[in-house]
């Protein structure tokens, strides 16, 4: 009898945990806006993720989830969760003129968190859309649309995929990932990671203790990060990378660059070069590789400076200072290292 007892037990449990599990998945609410002409989508919710994706106008629709926080294990029926929806909160999901709104925010201040529920939203619109989005613990995710997006996360992730127009996103403490983006980007979190690939135009990314990494960018990328590394590769046009105590990779550049760091240590290689090249560095080293046959304008300046294949030079070449031109002259470079070395090469 025990061992029967025991078994309906995890049984029961068992069953509890798939139905919240499937609670999870298969949303509490579909509305669909198939007719109407959708320009803006306006979303807010307090614990869950919102996620936007760009469809054929006849797909245009939005699925609702919906799940009880604390014991995930604890279900209550569909019944009780459509009367405590009801009781205790204000959902929203409806259009006018244009305007998609999907919100759900409590009616009153809900003290004991494992009484509350978390709503995420699934929106489903035309690529044509600008957003406004916030959610104060999940995720957003932006797929394929364009127009101005603006959107908010206290916590969570921010996951961004095929964005063109006017792009500006924030987290307090989630990671970004930009993929296949274009036109103007804007991005911060407080101390995630930012992982930036195969995009294009005004580009600024800042973090405030998490690294950066940044792959096949072009147009004018701004990168800042307060204390974590920033890895690069593959960039075009015009680059600020800065961090003030990690290390700086930059390999395959074709770019104007300025970057700088206090601490740590930096290593670039420059393929074709923009219009100048500035590299600081507080007390790390610095590697510099550039190509040769190019005309540049070198003012270096270290502790201790080696200099690799360094032909068709004029000018003073010391131990400690490179001033002078290589192939007749031409683009600025000009690299400073406080307390550390340089080693220069030409490739």
């Amino acid at each position: 009898m025990k061992k029967y007892l025991i078994l309906l037990a995890i049984t029961t449990t068992s069953l509890a945990v798939n139905a919240q599990n499937k609670s999870d998945k298969e949303p509490y609410l579909t509305k669909t806006f198939s007719s109407e002409n959708i320009t803006s989508v306006v979303s807010k919710t307090s614990g869950g993720n919102i996620s936007v994706s760009a469809v054929d106008p006849s797909q245009s629709r939005v699925e609702v989830f919906v799940w009880q926080n604390g014991n995930r294990g604890n279900v209550i029926s569909p019944d009780e969760l459509k009367t405590k929806i009801a009781n205790d909160y204000n959902l929203d999901i409806s259009i006018d003129n244009g305007k998609l709104t999907a919100t759900a925010t409590p009616k009153y201040r809900i003290t004991n968190w494992k009484k509350t529920l978390s709503f995420s939203f699934k929106i489903y619109v035309p690529e044509n859309v600008s957003t406004k989005l916030e959610t104060s613990g999940g995720n957003i995710v932006l797929t394929g649309i364009s127009g101005d997006q603006d959107f908010t996360t206290s916590g969570g992730n921010l996951d961004l995929n095929g964005l063109s127009g006017k792009v500006k996103g924030r987290t307090s403490g989630g990671n970004i990932s930009l993929e296949n983006c274009k036109n103007n980007l804007d991005l911060a979190t407080s101390g995630g990671n930012i992982d930036a690939q195969n995009s294009t135009g005004n580009i600024t990314v800042a973090t405030s203790g998490g690294s950066i990494l940044l792959d096949n960018l072009s147009g004018n990328i701004k990168a800042r990060t307060s204390g974590g590394n920033i890895d690069g590769k593959t960039i075009g046009g015009d680059l600020l990378a800065q961090t003030s105590g990690g290390n700086i990779s930059l390999l395959a550049l074709e770019c104007s660059l300025k970057t700088s760091t206090s601490g740590g240590n930096i290593e670039v290689s420059v393929n074709k070069p923009g219009s100048f090249i500035s590299i600081s560095n507080s007390a790390g080293k610095v590697n510099l590789t550039l190509p040769k046959n190019t005309g540049m304008d070198l003012k270096l300046s270290a502790m201790k400076i080696t200099a690799e294949n360094l032909e068709n030079f004029s000018g003073k070449n010391s131990k400690d200072e490179i001033d002078g031109t290589v192939n007749g002259g031409g683009i600025p470079v000009n690299v400073e290292v406080s307390g550390g070395k340089i080693n220069l090469a030409f490739d």
